[in-house]
């Protein structure tokens, strides 16, 4: 009986085409002198020029290797593009609502038994490369090897891993012992931020917490938090507005989230913006007063930031009348141990003339066919007022 048969890109031996994936991957696991200090480089070891050379060699072949046997994400096509049946829901909505919303972005899924409870991060990841890929053609040329496709999770793993040995995030590979392959380990925004950074993509992370939030009030480009909306109770700042929500309420609020990711991880929300810029944002659960409620300030610090982010003004085209349609990167958002990914916002005007803001987010968490059918029937209840 044939049994095809392939070379693997590591060390040239021929092997079933079957075990390919297995082989190469020991190569990666030898590697127990790439995993100490930075410092410890081919200096060290009498190698001079040369042995850097060969500490840059044995990088390569890695890479090389990766590139070869790494396998494409799945994730559920929808026709026409999702963002634009997003954008066709928000566009039947009422005329007192405005929505920015980016451009293209692809859902990937946690996926029952295989990453449901602590793949969060990693499918933010995919999303915001699947915007990157499709959307600039530079990002394409340097991600993955230029393989021209979304990795899997495993393969996103030895990504990391790869940009941990490059220098990236020296303490965060410190705290996972460099090694995250093959675990169920959980990531965040950091881990996203080095593993774009080592593709060259200038990622920047941000943080609004209740103490970093308080310099930020008057900081943030046209943030509504300001002098002129704050007013004076018992000595405390007070801020005019309404609840704000998180991913896509309007629609999955009645889904149940994947609250699992990480209950042991911080509390704080983070923002991951790609391309010109990666944004982390975090916030606590402490409220702003509205009525008898408290809601923090710094939350509507973040709807101000990311309104500003996705409304830039050389990046946002006119599409209809209710909805714009930027290029910005999509956000990873982080709170309370989970991700997501903000793809835009909304803003509605009430009778009262406050105004509520909504962030449109896309959740690992939920099947993106039950969120396809609220949408649309969200769309055709509004069709028919």
């Amino acid at each position: 009986m044939n049994m095809e048969s392939s070379t693997c890109p590591f060390c040239d031996l021929s092997v079933p085409s079957s075990e390919l994936q297995s082989h190469a991957n020991a190569h990666f696991d030898d590697n127990d002198a790439d995993y100490s200090s930075p410092s410890v480089s081919g200096l060290h070891f009498g190698g001079g020029v040369r042995g850097r050379d060969n500490v840059v060699l044995k990088m390569y072949e890695k890479i090389s290797c990766l590139v070869d046997v790494q396998r494409r994400g799945e994730f559920y096509k929808v026709e026409r593009g999702l963002m634009a049946l997003l954008r066709d829901c928000l566009e039947s909505e009422a005329e007192n609502s405005r929505s920015i919303l980016t451009c293209y972005v692809d859902h990937f899924q946690s996926l029952e038994f295989k990453d449901v409870g602590w793949g969060c991060g990693w499918r933010n990841i995919q999303m915001l490369s699947s915007h990157l890929m499709t959307q600039r053609p530079e990002a394409r040329e340097a991600m993955f090897g230029r393989s021209g496709f979304v990795p899997d999770i495993p393969s996103l793993q030895r990504w990391l891993e790869i940009a941990w040995e490059r220098g990236f995030d020296a303490p965060g590979a410190e705290q996972f012992n460099h090694a995250v392959y093959g675990s169920k380990k959980w990531i965040g925004a950091t881990e996203c931020a080095a593993l774009l950074r080592s593709f060259g993509l200038r990622v920047r992370v941000v943080d609004f917490g209740p103490k970093e939030s308080e310099e930020l009030y008057l900081s943030v480009l046209g943030s509504s938090v300001g002098e002129k909306d704050l007013v004076k109770s018992n000595d405390k700042r007070k801020r005019k507005t309404s609840n704000t929500y998180g991913p896509m309420d309007r629609y999955v609020s009645r889904c149940v989230a994947q609250s699992s990711c990480n209950q042991d991880a911080k509390s704080c929300p983070s923002l991951v913006r790609v391309g010109d810029a990666v944004d982390k944002e975090s916030s606590s659960g402490n409220r702003v007063l509205y009525g008898k409620e408290k809601l923090n300030e710094g939350h509507q610090v973040l709807m101000d930031f990311v309104w500003n982010y996705f409304s830039h003004k050389n990046t946002v085209q006119f599409d209809h009348n209710n909805v714009l349609i930027s290029e910005k990167t999509p956000l990873y958002f982080q709170h309370d141990g989970h991700s997501r990914t903000i793809v835009g916002i909304q803003v509605k005007h009430q009778r009262s003339g406050i105004a509520q803001y909504n962030l449109l987010v896309l959740d690992p968490g939920h099947v993106l066919f039950d969120q396809l059918k609220l949408v649309k029937l969200q769309s055709l209840t509004n069709f028919k007022k």
